[in-house]
């Protein structure tokens, strides 16, 4: 294969060819090092040059060339690894012209290994006496100069091990992932709750609503669904005896995707026995004001213009978050009556659509033949998510839009359920697991009658078996792995915190290194969902 720019391609395979008549193997199998760049940096960054050559220091150090700047008979260099840049010095006279002529044969963006002593220069900085030099990978493709707004923005993505090699700011975010991820397993860990893996291949549709992936298993021959949610899996291992149990697991909805969606994203999920929804509140506020001290040293983190505090978090019932953030020029707010009232959601709804007719913002869509709780969702989604910046549980849920939710005591149209809302995101849904075999097999025939897209084709009778052996007062949650990170790395596009995220097929043009193909993103809509156990 050949691949763009086709002149560069050419010159570094000649170049490899010239490298291998000179006896030096083209791509050998390892290299005996002592520190990485960064290992180097970390320990004698302090040293001055007088303790450098009074104590004599040794390295075998590689990493990938990002600058060279010969002179005649010798050259300066930089080499970059564990994200860190080091300089080495190439001298014809101590390396011998044999590696010196591999040296000239060098471009930006080989791996190379070294061997020698450091010194400071002139300029004080700390560098490599390169004693002999290996080259350990010739990139036979150019480093990118640069990459400049947001004409490459698709590029990085797709080719997001460029976007690694040149763009610091994107290894710091994947770094910070790592660290993401690793407080949240240390934090339920320290807890007694027990990691697990379930399957991602599901015969029933179910956990959530959301539009799935189908597969076929061709031994069996049968048809399966990539896992839209762990929660009844999770929720039966509860049943077996397992009283504290958490995934941080893949998930995989067929819908859009947009600045905070993707089609396959990460979800932690965790329940615990004997606790109801408030205990989980709880729960991950002292979670999330962790994770900002451990990742970001603080609990105040920028987030682009503004400053989330993740000391303070507010909590309202999604009826309160209507009447708060109802439109001034809709009229007067709905009273917590209306929303009880037979037919007052409607009347509430009608009243947003005309304001939302005249002002030229999204209508709710099929108000006529909603109920009651399902517009009281709607009106919250169109009013009030919006303006939830700094964190906020939202809690007290309409039984019809929580089909897995416990109903609160003395009100079975509201379900003990919350979700958490930073800078205008969903990043937490969690519940009191309903654990009543009957009532949840009502509400399972009750999402198969209705039907459509993404609704489940058929009850999971054994949940519903695993529940008539007794699921203890269990709460549960899930939150949005991915969203988080975006929050703690002010990052404003979820494709910045997902290593390869899925874009459309590339464009020949693009492809070959002549353009950018054309458009990255499968569908720029804003269905499908990363941050909760169901939607």
């Amino acid at each position: 294969m050949e691949f763009e720019p086709l002149d560069q391609y050419l010159q570094r395979r000649k170049k490899l060819s010239e490298i291998e008549a000179l006896g030096h193997p083209a791509y050998p199998h390892k290299f005996v090092w002592t520190h990485t760049p960064k290992q180097i940096a970390e320990t004698y960054g302090e040293r001055t040059g007088e303790e450098l050559v009074s104590g004599r220091v040794d390295v075998r150090v590689a990493g990938r060339i990002v600058a060279l700047r010969p002179h005649g008979k010798a050259a300066f260099a930089h080499i970059a690894g564990d994200g860190t840049k080091l300089q080495i010095y190439v001298r014809l006279d101590v390396v011998g012209e044999e590696a010196f002529k591999l040296f000239q044969l060098l471009d930006l963006g080989d791996i190379i290994g070294v061997a020698g002593e450091l010194f400071r220069t002139k300029t004080n900085e700390l560098t490599v006496r390169v004693g002999k030099l290996e080259l350990l990978s010739k990139a036979l493709l150019p480093l990118p100069e640069k990459w400049h707004g947001l004409a490459d923005v698709e590029q990085r993505y797709r080719r997001r091990y460029l976007d690694l090699i040149v763009n610091e700011r994107a290894r710091e975010i994947f770094l910070k992932r790592a660290q993401i991820t690793r407080e949240l397993r240390r934090f339920f860990d320290a807890r007694g709750y027990v990691e697990v893996e379930t399957p991602m291949m599901h015969p029933i549709l179910g956990g959530a609503t959301a539009r799935p992936f189908v597969t076929h298993h061709n031994t069996f021959d049968m048809d399966l669904y990539l896992r839209i949610a762990p929660e009844l899996y999770l929720k039966r291992l509860v049943v077996g005896g397992m009283d504290r149990v958490y995934e941080i697991n893949r998930n995989f909805r067929n819908e859009g995707i947009d600045a905070i969606h993707q089609p396959e994203f990460t979800m932690l999920e965790f329940y615990q026995a004997y606790s109801d929804f408030s205990e989980l509140m709880d729960l991950t506020e002292e979670l999330f004001r962790g994770a900002a001290e451990k990742v970001c040293g603080t609990t105040k983190v920028k987030y682009g213009e503004i400053e989330l505090d993740f000391g303070r978090f507010e909590r309202l019932t999604m009826r309160e978050a209507i009447v708060k953030y109802w439109p001034t020029g809709a009229g007067i707010a709905p009273t917590a009556d209306e929303f009880v009232e037979t037919g007052g959601p409607l009347e509430v709804a009608e009243r947003y659509n005309a304001f939302a007719r005249a002002t030229g913002a999204d209508s709710i869509h099929g108000v006529a033949k909603a109920s009651d709780g399902e517009l009281i969702g709607e009106l919250f989604e169109a009013v009030a998510e919006a303006h939830l910046v700094q964190p906020t549980f939202i809690y007290d849920f309409p039984t019809a839009i929580s089909p897995l939710s416990k109903c609160k005591p003395g009100d079975a149209t509201v379900t003990e359920r919350f979700e958490l809302f930073i800078a205008g995101m969903e990043l937490a849904n969690g519940f009191s697991e309903l654990n009543d075999p009957a009532d949840q097999e009502r509400r399972f025939r009750a999402q198969v009658e209705k039907g459509g897209q993404e609704a489940p084709k058929e009850v999971d009778t054994d949940y519903i078996r695993a529940l008539s052996h007794g699921l203890p007062p269990t709460a549960g949650e899930g939150i949005g792995v991915d969203r988080l990170v975006m929050l703690l790395t002010d990052s404003h596009a979820i494709r910045e915190v997902v290593l390869f995220p899925l874009l459309r097929e590339e464009s020949p043009e693009a492809a070959d290194g002549s353009g950018v193909g054309s458009g990255g993103v499968a569908g720029e809509t804003a269905s499908g969902g990363t941050g909760g156990k169901t939607k």
